[in-house]
């Protein structure tokens, strides 16, 4: 229990003093109105809050996250082969290749992977 106690003394005495330190040689910034506002995503705050935003941009992303999750599940799946029946690991990739293809066809049918100016 001693140990705890001053394994926690010691924790807070450190971060405490890193704090302090920090504070004393830090430099000074002046504080106007152009700093204290918020900056995100790389849209200027001041603007309208309603600023457009590019649906076809969207539905990249979307398409990059689903593919970039395709790779995750498909290269374990390359590893448990030598480990699984082959028949039924056959069955598995081929069902998961043919929805990912006929999703990629149905996208490219409809026009959602051309980028519209």
């Amino acid at each position: 229990m001693i140990k705890i106690m001053m394994s926690m003394t010691a924790a807070l005495i450190i971060s405490m003093g890193l704090m302090f330190v920090c504070t004393v040689i830090s430099k000074t910034t002046n504080m106007d109105r152009e700093k204290m506002s918020p900056f995100e995503c790389g849209f200027d705050p001041k603007s309208s809050a309603r600023s457009p935003f590019s649906l076809q941009f969207f539905l990249i992303a979307i398409l990059f996250l689903i593919f970039d999750i395709e790779i995750a599940i498909i290269l374990p799946m390359i590893v448990t082969m030598k480990t699984s029946n082959i028949m039924s690991w056959a069955v598995t990739m081929t069902v998961f290749m043919m929805i990912l293809i006929i999703g990629l066809y149905y996208e490219w049918k409809n026009g959602m992977l051309e980028w519209a100016f």
